[in-house]
Parts: structure tokens; sequence; C-alpha cells
């Protein structure tokens, strides 16, 4: 439930302090701990030819020492290996095992030009890497093995070495493409290959642990990203638990993307546990690997990540710590955790709202740099309902099946261009059962190899055809706000009084209604902007509708043939926030698990233990939000919270976790309700349930 790591650098071994860590370990309440023993280097006795031993170990076992020390405080123990580089000895020895280029040149580390990169796909992890495995399992009581590096998966990389170019012709009788993202014939076939062939090495390393040592098992480090080039679902068929490896944020880059990796991770775990390692370091481009995050910055970061289902887990470089600031801040919060562990161990999710996200669409769906667009979709919708108060789940759009989607009342589908029929069916049988959903722009549009329709998929649901594809830009356009006969405006539009248009999307895709549908706003189309004498239109109203809102039976579908939530995301236009949420309360009805009422920018997330339920508020509402180190934490007022009891359950006790405040609440068709006097950072209200 509260993991340590701690990776060696290799001039350790000799100033290494066992027992300081195990004291600290002891102090921040940790249950588990991961490990360096080896791969770029070997921190025990290693046997193994050519696996590189820790200059600097002589006589000691380093790693044998951290172990024992875990082992006698009762801790699971991970050995971590690192597979991603080697020495000079190495690569004279086998040549071939290391990264090549397309010209058939060696491709040295990028930071140390004297090392080199090994083939993930090759021999080195397939054939050199097991030995290791078997090494660390056979001398040392460990749970598992942890590899770090062990794959690239935040984007596709070509190896053009002998054993890749060999293989892949082998498998599909096609040389590799001359680069990633191409519009050769290789370049999808690839794609394959290259998730195939993580698989397998999952596969590999995961059956020589349990070999090796019953009980034991393989984790890969991953990155957890909506856009990740690993095939979420097969991996997640494979572990036995799941991990990302989000340290921190840098740039701009709002703090829940913690959150968002954990959304991930569940989407295809299942009940698996699911881990998030959080650096101790700052996140940042310029890589200070010994530097302290802000204090405050921590903080925020780590309850994002307990809010949304992981458990913790910091990671630090070095045995000796010369800034140890950041001891006190995660003692406190992991001790938090520890007196609260029994809140903490989810075993559902009380989301009701489900935002579909689609790695064929992110992959396939134009070049590269529109899988980044892809982002910024899902992103809008992500914002939006965070802002929105509305705990929600990602649904990965290979898991469709009608027993996982039942238990959303709503489904988004921000741009999720790539759909196969198979996937247009699930999603139709959705509907059909009740569920209700939102699409925009080119959503159904491809099949899931980025192929483009004559139709979109979903065009019965959405009540429209296809005639001329996606437009745009659309500079200076406007969306006018429509009535019916009787002068009465949708639900969409409520907030909207006293103005009859807002801004428009910048992407639109030319679509003819072929059903009955609300069109509650009509584009007016784009006029000039300069010079200012210009700057009116010529043409003031259109019907051409810039939205679609159906009511089929039960369910109702709204679909944006515009980019708002994209738009949304780049310019945080309160009008588009208005639509998005008012689209999500016309979609759910009154009906909400949770209601959290209140100033600031709160998310909320809703779970179900064995015997309670914890909503989650985490404040966002800083200055720094899109752009850390927070300063300082700026507490909001008061927060009235209204969460739906089970049926058949009955109210205990309700608890304020983190301030400890008293607080009543009063109990009323199905009901609670209280308020939160404040919250600083978080605040879990606990209801224990009888």
């Amino acid at each position: 439930m509260r993991w340590g790591q701690l990776t060696l650098v290799e001039d350790d071994p000799p100033k290494l302090d066992v027992g300081f860590w195990a004291d600290l370990w002891k102090r921040c309440r940790c249950d588990a701990v991961c490990l360096s023993a080896g791969g770029v280097v070997a921190y025990y006795p290693t046997k193994v030819p050519l696996h590189h031993r820790s200059r600097w170990l002589g006589d000691r076992d380093a790693f044998g020492e951290l172990v024992r020390a875990a082992r006698a405080q009762d801790m699971v123990v991970w050995a971590r290996l690192d597979p991603h580089a080697a020495h000079e000895e190495f690569y004279r020895a086998h040549p071939d095992w290391f990264e090549h280029d397309k010209d058939g040149s060696v491709v040295r580390h990028p930071v140390m030009p004297e090392m080199y990169l090994t083939c993930r796909f090759g021999p080195y992890n397939f054939e050199h890497m097991p030995r290791v495995v078997e090494e660390v399992l056979s001398l040392y009581d460990v749970d598992a093995i942890f590899a770090n590096r062990w794959v690239e998966y935040g984007s596709f990389q070509i190896c053009y070495c002998a054993s890749c170019r060999r293989l892949f012709r082998e498998r599909t009788s096609l040389d590799l493409p001359s680069q990633a993202y191409s519009d050769e014939p290789s370049w999808k076939p690839y794609t394959r290959f290259y998730q195939e062939r993580i698989a397998e090495l999952w596969r590999l390393w995961d059956a020589t642990c349990k070999k090796t040592r019953p009980g034991t098992t393989f984790v890969g480090n991953t990155g957890g990203s909506v856009l990740n080039a690993m095939d979420w679902k097969t991996l997640a068929g494979l572990a036995d638990t799941m991990d990302a490896d989000n340290q921190g944020r840098g740039g701009v880059s709002p703090p829940w993307r913690n959150g968002e990796q954990a959304k991930v991770l569940r989407s295809v775990a299942g009940g698996k546990a699911i881990i998030g390692i959080f650096g101790i370091n700052m996140a940042t481009a310029h890589r200070w690997m010994r530097s302290v995050k802000a204090e405050n910055e921590q903080r925020l970061w780590m309850a994002e990540g307990v809010a949304n289902g992981f458990r913790p887990w910091w990671t630090l470089f070095g045995a000796e710590q010369s800034d140890r600031r950041w001891m006190p801040v995660v003692e406190e919060f992991y001790g938090w955790c520890h007196r609260n562990e029994a809140y903490l161990r989810n075993t559902d999710s009380l989301a009701d709202v489900g935002v579909v996200y689609s790695q064929q669409t992110a992959h396939h769906y134009g070049k590269a740099e529109r899988a980044a667009r892809v982002y910024d979709h899902f992103n809008g919708i992500y914002h939006a309902l965070v802002e929105s108060r509305l705990p929600f789940d990602l649904v990965h759009d290979r898991n469709l099946e009608p027993e996982r989607l039942a238990r959303y009342r709503l489904l988004v589908l921000p741009n999720v261009a790539c759909l196969d029929d198979g996937q247009c069916g699930q999603l139709r049988e959705y509907v059909r059962r009740g569920g209700s959903l939102i699409a925009t722009l080119e959503t159904s549009l491809y099949d899931e190899w980025g192929v483009r329709r004559p139709e979109f998929g979903l065009a019965d649901l959405f009540g429209v055809s296809v005639r001329k594809g996606r437009q745009g830009p659309l500079r200076n356009s406007y969306m006018r706000f429509e009535a019916d006969a009787a002068g009465r405006r949708h639900p969409l539009l409520a907030g909207f009084e006293g103005t009859e248009q807002t801004v428009n999307g910048i992407w639109m895709v030319d679509v003819a209604a072929t059903a009955p549908s609300g069109h509650p706003m009509t584009l007016v189309p784009p006029y000039p902007d300069l010079p200012m004498e210009k700057v009116f239109p010529t043409v003031t109203r259109t019907d051409i509708p810039t939205v679609y809102a159906r009511e089929l039976g039960p369910s109702r579908v709204v679909y944006f043939p515009i980019d708002i939530d994209r738009v949304f995301w780049e310019v945080l236009h309160t009008d588009h926030l208005r639509i998005l949420r008012n689209a999500f309360d016309w979609t759910l009805g009154s009906v909400k698990p949770i209601e959290v009422e209140g100033p600031g920018l709160v998310e909320v997330t809703l779970w179900r233990q064995e015997r309670s339920i914890t909503a989650h508020l985490v404040n966002l509402s800083n200055p720094m939000m899109f752009k850390g180190p927070l300063r300082e934490l700026l507490p909001v007022g008061a927060q009235r919270v209204t969460i739906a009891v089970p049926a058949g359950a009955r109210v205990k006790a309700v608890t304020l976790l983190v301030s400890g405040a008293p607080v009543e609440h009063v109990a009323s068709a199905g009901k609670i309700t209280l308020t939160v006097p404040s919250v600083l950072d978080r605040e879990v209200v606990a209801v224990d349930l009888t």
C-alpha cells in the first residue's frame, strides 16, 4: 500500500548506510520497497557473463544487505533491473545485440556516449537478461522483478539491427519502415509487431520469474499515458499488478496528470492493484535528478494519485541524500495513508460517467501531430468533467463489453475517430440498453486502422450523415443560440440569458441531419477580423447546427460536429465549459452519486470499500494549477456534499479523514448531506456503512 524505491548509483556501495534506509522505511510506514539489483550496473556479486558489476562494490553485497533489512521489517521486496544500456565490453562481445539506426550504425547512449543503447527486442533482452533474472531470484528472497526502461513505451521506436530486420521480415514479409508514423505500407504492421514484441518480452520475463522462484512475478515499468505505444489491454491481461511512472509535472501541465495515469491503469487492470510512482526530484527536461520537489507541489501530486486509486511509490536516486527536505513531507502523507488504510483499500469506483479513450485513434488517426491533437480533445473533456465536479472513469476502447459499460449512465467520446465495426456495435447496444452518449467531431468516421469510412460508424446514433468531412480552420466564427417554436431554449443553453451567441470551434465536420433532433446552436460562418472596419458578418444566420441533441427512449445522445472539447482545452472559454457542463447534466438527468457545491476548483472522486464509501475532494484552486511548482496551498471555503447511500445500507458514521474536524450529516431519501468546512490540499469524507 505504501512503496519506496532506492535507485542506487554506481559509486554508492562503499557509502551505503543500510540502517539509515531501514529507519526511513519504518518512519514512512512503507510496507513495500523496490531496490536496485542489476542491469546497467550490478549491485551484488553477479556471475552472469558481461553483467557489469559496480566498480565500487568491493566485497559488499549492497543489494543483498538492503533486501535483508527490508525483509526484517516484513516488507514486500522487488528487485529493480534496467536493461536499456551496456558498456563497451559487452558491445565488443555482441555488437549485433545493440540498437542501430537505419544507416546501420550502432546507437550510442545520448547522455553517456561511451555506453550503448541495447536493442529492446533482440537477444540482449531475450537471452542475456533472463539469465540475470534467474540469478537474482535464485540468490535473493524477493517477490518480483521490476524492470525500468525495459522498452520504449512513450512512442513507437524503430531499431534497425540485424535481429529486428530479420524478425520483422519473417513475420510480415516487409522491410522495416524508414521512419515512424510514415505512409509506408510497413508502418501499421510495424505498430502491431512492436506491441506484440513487448507482450512477448513480458511473458518471457514473467515465466522466468515463476519458474525460478514460484510465487514471484514480473512488472514492467509503464508510463500510463492514453497515447502509450504499449497495448494496455494485452499487458493488463499479463500483469499481476501494474504501475505507472509519472514522477511529476514540468512545463504547462495540470496536477491531475497523476490522477489521469491512475484512471488509465484502472481502465484495464480490473481489480488488480495499481501503483503510482512519483519522484522526489523535480520533473523537468533539465533532469535535475538530485533535486527535491517543492513541499506543496509534492503534497498535491501525492493527493491526486491516491484520490484516483493509486498506491503511492516514492523514488529517488543515490544512497547519499544531501537534501532531506522531502522526508517529513512523505513521512506525514504516508503516515496518514497508514492510519486510514482501510479507507484506501478501494473495491470499486462509484463513478457513473466513463470517458472513452482510444489507443488506436492515437496511433492511426493521421500523423503523430494529429495524435497530439487527439489528446487535446481528451484533455478538454477531462478538464470539463473535473471542473464540473463529476466523478468519472476512463474506458479503454477495447473494453466496451456490456457488462463493463453497465455501470455507466453516460459515455463521452472526445473525437474517438478510429473505431471498428464491433466497437460501434457495442456502443450502439449500450445506448439501446439505456445509456447516454456525448461525442465530438470525427468520432467513428475511421476504422481501427485509420481508414476513412464513407459514413460515420455511429451515424444512426448521431442522427447525421457526413457530407464533405472536416472543414476549417473556422477563424472568427460563432454559434447562434436558437429557440423552439414556443420560444423555449434547450437545456444545453441554460445560463446563457442575455446573449444570442458565443464563439464557435475551429474545426467542423460538414454533416446533414438524417433524423429528428434538437438543434440548440447554429453556425455563424467566419467573417473578417481585420481591418477593424470590416469586422461584421455578411451572413448572420444559417440552418447549419453545431450540435445535435437526441432522445432515444431513456437514452440521450449529444453530437457536436465541432471541436468544442479541443478548443476548450486550448482557450478555456467559460462558455464552452458551460455548454459541456450542460450536456453532462442533460444526458445524466437529476440522479447523481455525489454532488459537491462550493467555491473553487475541486476534483471529486467516489469509492466503495468493503464497509465504507469515501469521497475525495482535491483542491486544485491555485494560481500555479497549470504550471508548477505550487508555492503555497490556498484553502477553499465550505463545500456542501451530498452522497447517495447504496440501497440496503445504513450509515454508521461520517468522518473527515484529513482535518479530523467533527461533521454532522442529515439523512434523507437515500442520501446524506454534510458540510466540509474547508479544504486545504485535500479532504476525504468517509461514510461507514452497516
